[in-house]
């Protein structure tokens, strides 16, 4: 996760949140400016791609076209909201109110973590939050929904249900010691391997709500009595640039490097990538190399 600039569910309808304008929804149709890159069909293996844990899968299926180092477990970062959202969402009642937490001011300040922008005793339900989760990465939000779903209010509790849902879902290289992926202050305790989380990510992407809010460009929150107006951009670098770009999520840290889950549809073909670690902390580039590594594997998938 890095600072702005820098860096079985049902469907939840509009309607059902007050406030709610969704100025850009999920992006299913690529412009003409968005057509993808010619790429070579006749090559066995992506070209150009920079991350040492990468890999390239059938969305549908989950048949594996490509990998690197598909079993190494490494950091992931924001990544792992991914799986906060999923525990949200399967346990259900979205349209509840909730009240964010002061805590999350000590929380965010101690990692200069990005954030939503949401400010304590404010109200929001918990699909407006899971959108401030999901688009620009907000820490603030994991920590809030952590509290309000871990039972007894107990965010060590919501964790330990993020690994009893690995284990479920049979994420066999996966730990979580935190809801957003910020490191321990010793040591780097939540990881996972690029193979659990493309079954991670085509699990959530079978959740229409996850798979609406992911696709979404911009989301907006009017201003009410009781929370204050938000719009929230997503930080995903392909959504609007690269072709049929569907989702799914950004993750930053010093020791994850730029990792980036990502999924694409183009003619009726689904894939699902995900890399880690793309860049150095101080490459120039930042997330463009992410952005990069994914747009080479997508066009080289699509091409076969």
């Amino acid at each position: 996760m890095r600072k702005t600039g820098r860096l079985a569910a049902s469907t939840v309808t509009a309607g059902l949140v007050a406030g709610l304008i969704v100025a850009a929804g999920p992006a299913t149709r690529a412009a003409a400016s968005e057509r993808p890159q010619a790429a070579d069909a006749t090559s066995k293996t992506p070209t150009g791609v920079h991350a040492p844990f990468a890999e390239l899968a059938d969305e549908t299926t989950g048949a594996d076209l490509w990998s690197r180092s598909s079993v190494g477990e490494h950091p992931m970062g924001s990544i792992t909201k991914v799986m906060t959202a999923y525990v949200v969402i399967e346990a259900g009642d979205l349209n509840r109110v909730i009240t964010v937490p002061s805590g999350i001011i000590g929380y965010d300040g101690a990692y200069g973590a990005s954030t939503a922008g949401l400010v304590p005793g404010e109200k929001l339900t918990a699909l407006q939050l899971l959108y401030a989760l999901l688009l620009p990465s907000g820490c603030d939000a994991a920590y809030t929904l952590a509290t309000a779903y871990g039972k007894g209010g107990s965010r060590s509790a919501f964790i330990a249900e993020m690994n009893a849902t690995a284990r479920k879902l049979g994420l066999s290289k996966t730990h979580f010691s935190d809801f957003s992926g910020l490191p321990d202050p010793t040591e780097y305790t939540t990881y996972s391997t690029v193979r659990d989380l493309l079954s991670l990510g085509r699990d959530a992407m079978r959740l229409p709500t996850f798979r609406s809010i992911v696709g979404t460009r911009t989301y907006r929150v009017a201003a009410a009595s009781d929370h204050h107006a938000h719009v929230w951009s997503n930080l995903n670098p392909l959504l609007g640039h690269v072709a049929g770009a569907t989702g799914i999520k950004t993750g930053f840290t010093d020791v994850a490097g730029d990792c980036l889950l990502f999924a694409a549809t183009r003619g009726g073909k689904e894939l699902i990538g995900v890399v880690l670690d793309s860049s150095k902390v101080d490459s120039p580039a930042g997330m463009d190399v992410a952005a990069s590594d994914a747009t080479a594997m997508l066009n080289w998938g699509f091409s076969r």
